[in-house]
């Protein structure tokens, strides 16, 4: 199974280099009830288009893209008007292409027509106030600046800002970080360098390209054609505004904390951390411990794995292995470099102005397109290598009751990932199996999974490794095996009902259904789907949501351990999935006879309820939940 963890270094780099538009959709000529349903995103159709050359090569014809853009845009009309698409996010996708092919030409004030109704499909508050604020200075501007390029830019900044000082601050303002963040990023070789790291060779290898690659293409031409050129100008934008809001939201969460102490003496509970790895170094008198295992090399106890003192582990072809920490083997930089990498983009992210994002900053600006491959595959390799341990410091925090059990799987920071086969998803669905039967035997109560899978990321593995001609032929292999995987997780989950496992949402910002990501999408009663929210409690813009999140919690900066034993705060629904997991193990150390359903329902009852714009959610209360014990 192709699994993907919270705002991965990779998909937050590929994010800032593309262009990211969303639109509403139009009428089209057919009735919905004359139309196909469209109930899942497998039900949609799949296109391959033909592409002459490199991706590098064709961003430098106009002719191509042009003709490119045209025929995606038929296809998008004609899918349309043939089938009845009810998920918003979709429908974002598919207009925002359509917004891209019109910029593409020239076309700027055709794509603005799409705004008001594009803010109707947007769900999420902050994204409401934000949609087309950009593109909406930008067609005034051109219009009243005309040819003068100078004069352009000038009112283009002046309306910007404008408008960015009219938002509430409070709801927005996350997101304008987030934007200044990720403009800090773009730059044309970064951009490229990604293009011939990965497109390149993928299409390469068949000539062609599915819709999804396709329609990134045209995205990546309007960022070069459009954004990168006025990255400066609304860099000012972004800091004038920041600077005169430099006042932090308020945290909510440390008044809602509780932390248990050794003298309760309470129950211990093992809570098992199924992620990438964890440094059991950092977590002296938290660790679950084997008693009938030793590290010697061998499986001492005959269960299958050797030296499982403190749990077990899964390499990337799903073969147990006795190292509990992602390995750094291919790791070209030194560990410090690699850490004060990861935390300058996380940093940068986040708009805080720290030496180390400051640094990050020279190294984007100055990084060669040749470079991009091994930088991005860096900082992605280290992410994986601290997330598991990152992930297990948020789940043991303020609990000496908690026995962390690792329980690590492998994931590929390649650009080019690992060739799906049905033999490593038959290989992927044992391990999972074996993973929950080892939970049971050992008494695990608390399962935290921080990582999510689904058909479109086996699909876009079997492209990237050039399996099957089409498109068509591509979704029918991955449906086969995305199959043997969700059926063996889903079955493994349901027959161990006395386990309550946790996962995270997701932070595609999407629904969990519709895109059938799991675990996150199980409708099951021993499972938890924890979506994010910041430090104030308001939606993050990246989670995922959908009818089986249940809960929110912190997943904003959080502060935890990675290797070697130094903090580090991330953001992402990895982070808020474990805060719903500490504050589980805390009940049951409290009171170890709750059954995961009542731990569920516990949580929910001492949940508050909260309500940004149309959208009303729980929010986890420790204290409060804790007191209803």
């Amino acid at each position: 199974m192709h699994r993907s963890f919270s705002r991965s270094c990779f998909l937050a780099v590929t994010r800032a280099c593309a262009l990211i538009v969303t639109v509403l959709s139009i009428s089209s000529i057919a009735r919905a009830d004359e139309k196909i349903p469209v109930r899942s995103s497998d039900d949609l159709p799949r296109h391959t288009y033909e592409i002459d050359g490199l991706v590098s090569e064709m961003l430098q014809s106009d002719e191509k893209l042009v003709k490119l853009a045209k025929l995606i845009e038929a296809d998008i009309h004609a899918d349309l008007e043939t089938y009845d698409v009810q998920d918003p996010t979709t429908l974002q996708g598919l207009y925002g292409t359509l917004m891209s092919v019109r910029m593409l030409e020239d076309r700027l004030e055709e794509a603005l027509q799409y705004i008001p109704r594009m803010r109707e499909l947007e769900e999420k508050e902050a994204g409401k106030l934000m949609m087309g604020s950009m593109l909406t200075a930008m067609v005034a501007a051109r219009k009243e600046a005309g040819s003068d390029e100078t004069r352009f830019r000038k009112i283009l900044k002046e309306l910007y800002l404008k408008r960015l000082r009219s938002l509430p601050w409070e709801i927005v303002g996350d997101r304008i970080e987030e934007a200044k963040g990720r403009t800090e990023m773009r730059s044309e070789k970064l951009m490229m360098g990604m293009i011939k790291a990965r497109l390149d060779p993928i299409v390469a290898q068949t000539g062609t390209a599915s819709a999804d690659i396709a329609r990134g293409i045209i995205g990546m031409k309007v960022a070069l054609k459009v954004h990168i050129p006025l990255k400066d100008d609304l860099l000012e934008v972004y800091s004038t505004v920041i600077d005169e809001h430099r006042v932090a939201k308020k945290d909510i969460w440390e008044a809602r904390s509780v932390a248990l102490s050794a003298k309760q003496n309470l129950t211990p509970v093992t809570v098992a951390i199924w992620d990438t790895g964890t440094d059991t170094a950092v977590f002296p008198g938290q660790l679950f411990v084997n008693p009938n295992e030793k590290l010697d090399g061998t499986d001492t106890d005959g269960n299958g794995f050797v030296d499982d003192v403190h749990g077990i582990g899964f390499d990337l072809e799903s073969e147990r292995t006795p190292h509990l920490l992602c390995s750094l083997d291919e790791l070209t930089i030194d560990v410090d470099t690699a850490f004060k990498n990861a935390k300058g983009f996380s940093d940068m992210q986040a708009a805080i102005d720290s030496p180390e994002a400051s640094a990050i900053k020279k190294t984007f600006a100055t990084l060669e397109q040749d470079e991009v491959k091994t930088f991005i595959e860096n900082l992605t390799l280290y992410s994986y290598h601290m997330h598991g341990t990152h992930v297990a410091g948020i789940a043991a925090e303020g609990n000496p009751f908690a026995r962390i059990l690792v329980t690590r799987l492998t994931a590929d920071h390649h650009l080019i990932p690992q060739k799906p086969t049905f033999e490593l998803a038959h290989k992927g669905a044992a391990s999972n199996r074996d993973a929950v039967d080892y939970f049971k035997k050992h008494g695990v109560r608390v399962v935290n999974m921080s990582w999510s899978g689904s058909q479109a990321g086996i699909e876009s593995a079997l492209e990237a490794n050039g399996v099957g001609e089409t498109a068509e032929e591509r979704a029918d292999i991955a449906r086969k095996m995305f199959k043997i995987g969700r059926d063996a997780l889903y079955t493994a989950i349901s027959e161990a009902p006395n386990i309550l496992f946790i996962t995270s949402a997701g932070n595609d910002d999407n629904d969990v259904e519709f895109d059938e990501m799991i675990p996150s999408a199980f409708d099951l009663p021993n499972l938890l789907v924890v979506g994010a929210v910041d430090q104030a409690g308001d939606p993050t813009d990246f989670t995922s949501f959908g009818r089986t999140v249940q809960i929110y919690a912190n997943g904003f900066e959080v502060d935890s351990y990675v290797p070697g034993g130094k903090r580090f705060k991330a953001s992402g629904t990895s982070m808020s999935s474990p805060n719903a997991a500490n504050l589980a193990a805390k009940m049951l150390a409290v009171k170890p006879t709750l059954t995961p359903p009542q731990v569920i329902e516990l949580m929910k009852k001492g949940a508050d309820s909260k309500t940004v714009g149309s959208t009303t959610f729980l929010l986890t209360n420790p204290k409060r939940t804790l007191d209803l014990l």
